[in-house]
């Protein structure tokens, strides 16, 4: 081999190398680009995509930008010196909406763990404190002394709680009949109408246990934080639990096709009320459970004879 042969493998060597060096530290791309934080986060969220704005804030710019702005106007939050009310409120927003921990925003924010603590308190009790106007409250016909007693359930007179199959029908709890069709999915269609009065008390059964299930659905799968009792003291969970409905309210009230609502709503499956169950039939209905009985049979009847008398209006 002569020196023209060696020089050559040498400038292929080097030439190699330079390759190799060009390509892994000046042309590749990195597998995805950081997000920005701080202030940069907030920017790219309420000018960015609006999908970003339901992701990280859980709602649309527009109620974003109201929730603020009436935060703000009522003097229940106030902006300062390196926190303006509306990343307060994002703050709060992706730590329930996210079930983030306090590293997490810290990260996200570039704040302390202090300053993320102070800004969630102060919104959460800012949040809260609309629930008077947001949260509306049946009427309280309840007798005094059913409100003081602290025997849990105490249904009042003329009150039921629609329960499961599973569970005894007795006096304040109905349950469905059983042996009788009962998830809506069953009485769609023309010739699938309610037949008489169990089937149309099944049907209104389900329609009314299935819209409770449906807003629990929407504040868990809009707040996270709900799914999981979260590390905080029990009476900050239980501001969390009236924030997100005050939240939810808010959001229902401004933005009708919510993005949420509609894919929930649309896409949520009945689920079983246990009408599977076998009953223990060995028991003799004590005579709770008979008075029990005759009451929903009183309500089905008058149900039926309504729904007879406006069959038209199905």
């Amino acid at each position: 081999m002569d020196d023209f042969d060696i020089e050559l493998d040498e400038m292929e060597l080097v030439a190699a190398a330079a390759g190799y060096h060009y390509y892994t530290t000046i042309t590749r791309q990195p597998a995805r680009s950081l997000s920005p934080k701080g202030s940069g986060f907030m920017t790219e969220v309420l000018d960015g995509h609006d999908d970003l704005c339901r992701e990280m804030f859980r709602m649309d710019k527009h109620v974003f930008q109201k929730l603020s702005n009436t935060l703000r106007q009522r003097g229940m939050l106030r902006d300062t010196a390196g926190v303006m009310i509306e990343e307060q409120l994002a703050i709060f927003l992706n730590i329930v909406g996210h079930n983030e921990r306090n590293r997490v925003i810290q990260e996200r924010f570039q704040h302390s763990g202090e300053t993320i603590s102070r800004h969630f308190n102060n919104v959460l009790k800012a949040v809260k404190s609309l629930s008077r106007e947001f949260l509306q409250m049946p009427p309280l016909t309840t007798p005094s002394e059913i409100v003081k007693n602290q025997n849990f359930p105490q249904v009042p007179e003329g009150k039921y709680y629609l329960v499961d199959l599973g569970y005894d029908n007795m006096n304040g709890f109905i349950a469905p009949y059983e042996g009788v069709r009962y998830h809506l999915h069953e009485y769609r269609g023309a010739n699938l109408l309610p037949r008489n009065a169990k089937e149309l008390f099944n049907h209104r059964h389900s329609s009314l246990t299935n819209v409770i299930r449906r807003s629990f659905n929407i504040l868990k799968e809009r707040f996270p934080i709900l799914k999981l009792a979260p590390q905080y003291a029990f009476h900050t969970q239980r501001d969390i639990v009236i924030a997100a409905c005050v939240i939810h309210n808010h959001i229902r009230r401004e933005e009708k096709n919510d993005w949420l609502f509609n894919s929930i709503e649309g896409g949520m499956t009945e689920e079983s009320c246990g009408l599977d169950e076998q009953p223990d039939l060995q028991s003799p209905f004590s005579i709770h459970e008979q008075m029990a009985s005759s009451r929903r049979d009183s309500i089905a009847a008058a149900m039926w004879n309504d729904f007879m008398n406006k069959w038209d209006e199905w």
